[in-house]
């Protein structure tokens, strides 16, 4: 897979923590191999699922090495943005030092507001301090983490003056009305963080989806990328993210990844998440059972 048809099903991955907070890379490389070999047609690494910003600059980097090495980086995409620049671009860097197809970029969000004309200049600052390191960037539109939203105006505008660089952007906002005049602008591709949109993908052009839910199953978001008629497994889909969503996301992706491979250092995650409630692992318990009885 190549940056210019980076696309599809893509998982966004959690990161695995030991009881002391310690990265455990085996239980990573395990959980993102079991994804690109069960429908995933490429992952994102150090997302907000991957817990980024809960993560130093050594333990993303040290994670990325260890992706890097186990995996085809062809078929890896990067979180890199952070607030300051230097560390971005820092990280950009590295990512293409190391082979990944494409970083994921989050808006500088502690300042705000921030103008059009003050995110243009961030960007093309990042842009050029990595014109040695030409790894493609898509754009990270998570409104209800950063407090930004990339206004369509601003992203054709980017996209425009870097056409080599600017390849696309992850919304996560959930509006998919911007989605779709994002996915307008010529050459850009656009993923929404909803699996369930894939059977829209045709219609209104969207690149894939990446997905926080697409850990569990994502031979179901596979089939609903070749298939995108097929409205009762778009319903199945929708109904095991809502399922799924309907807790504490991050903790219990992690759980039912624990639940699949049988490893409880999927049960830690970094803090603020929280420990999951009875509740909560009651219902993703009855979850994982349904997920394994025959269709």
């Amino acid at each position: 897979m190549s940056m210019t048809d980076f696309g599809g099903v893509v998982a966004a991955v959690p990161t695995p923590f030991d009881d002391q907070g310690r990265i455990d890379t085996a239980a990573f490389i395990e959980h993102a191999s079991w994804c690109l070999s069960n429908g995933c047609d490429a992952l994102n690494v150090l997302g907000t699922t991957g817990e980024a910003n809960s993560l130093s600059f050594e333990q993303r980097s040290a994670v990325m090495a260890a992706a890097a090495e186990a995996l085809d980086t062809s078929r890896l995409m990067v979180g890199t943005g952070t607030p300051d620049l230097e560390t971005t671009i820092a990280l950009t860097a590295l990512a293409h030092h190391l082979g990944y197809a494409a970083a994921l970029v989050l808006p500088p969000y502690y300042y705000k507001p921030a103008s059009d004309d003050g995110l243009f200049a961030w960007f093309e600052r990042l842009i050029r301090s990595t014109a040695k390191s030409p790894i493609a960037i898509y754009l990270y539109n998570f409104p209800q983490m950063t407090g930004i939203t990339f206004s369509p105006a601003f992203v054709a505008r980017l996209a425009e003056a870097f056409p080599d660089r600017i390849r696309g952007a992850k919304d996560s906002s959930g509006d998919l009305d911007y989605a779709r005049q994002l996915a307008a602008i010529p050459n850009f591709s656009v993923f929404p963080s909803n699996e369930a949109t894939l059977a829209d993908a045709g219609a209104h052009n969207y690149a894939g989806t990446i997905s926080a839910t697409v850990n569990i199953a994502p031979v179901l978001s596979a089939r609903l990328w070749q298939d995108q008629a097929d409205a009762p497994l778009q319903d199945r889909v929708l109904q095991l993210r809502q399922a799924i969503s309907a807790n504490p996301l991050i903790p219990s992706v992690k759980y039912l990844v624990a639940k699949r491979s049988g490893n409880p250092v999927w049960l830690n995650a970094a803090p603020p998440q929280p420990l999951l409630a009875e509740e909560h692992r009651s219902s993703l318990d009855l979850l994982a059972a349904r997920l394994h009885q025959p269709e």
